[in-house]
């Protein structure tokens, strides 16, 4: 009784460290790692863009201090911040390219109004001027260029992972279970997104 018990478990143990070894040969463990790593690094990306959204409310509050009569340019940044605030951002974007799209479009408007309201305030030198438009100015361009880097590091982790769904074999580890390729930013919204807003004032 003893011997069979042992036995069942010893079939049964090397069944799992077979099972094992082979999703890890075929890159399943490595799927789950570069899966788990692009997430992250979408996570980043959506905390400093977030960071850009929050410090927006008091930035068009300083500007209208000084120049209210640029309702058209203050209204343009309120929606597009509004816009891209109200998307529901979830990891589930990774995997779905039009929800991706969507996403890359409502921060490319944002970042573009941002650009106008910045053209404006450099009307108005008392505005240039105001301790705390220059404490805004400093945080935008510090945000922008985490923006940048975020976005960096998430394109350079989704072309890993992309990679790994393509090669031979995990390829095959792909197929089976369902990974799919990621969307990543496009190269015709890279080039708005990464375009920072003009916040030098120094001039």
């Amino acid at each position: 009784m003893t011997s069979t018990l042992f036995s069942r478990w010893t079939r049964t143990l090397a069944v799992a460290v077979l099972t094992g070894t082979l999703l890890s040969g075929c890159g399943y463990n490595e799927f789950q790692t570069k899966d788990e790593a692009t997430i992250a690094a979408w996570g980043e990306v959506v905390n400093q863009y977030q960071r850009r959204a929050d410090l927006i409310p008091n930035l068009v509050n300083t500007v209208k201090g000084y120049a209210s009569h640029e309702r058209e340019t203050l209204e343009a940044v309120t929606r597009a911040r509004a816009a891209a605030t109200s998307f529901q951002i979830t990891p589930e974007v990774l995997n779905d390219p039009a929800a991706f799209n969507k996403f890359q479009q409502v921060q490319g408007e944002l970042s573009g109004a941002l650009s106008r309201l910045m053209v404006v305030a450099e009307k108005y030198p008392d505005l240039k001027a105001d301790a705390s438009f220059r404490d805004l100015q400093s945080q935008l361009e510090g945000t922008e260029n985490r923006i940048t880097v975020a976005r960096q590091r998430y394109i350079a982790s989704v072309q890993d992972y992309n990679v790994t769904v393509r090669k031979f074999p995990t390829n095959l580890t792909a197929m089976v279970f369902g990974y799919e390729t990621k969307p990543s930013f496009t190269v015709e919204n890279e080039k708005a997104i990464s375009t920072a807003p003009t916040v030098d004032f120094g001039k």
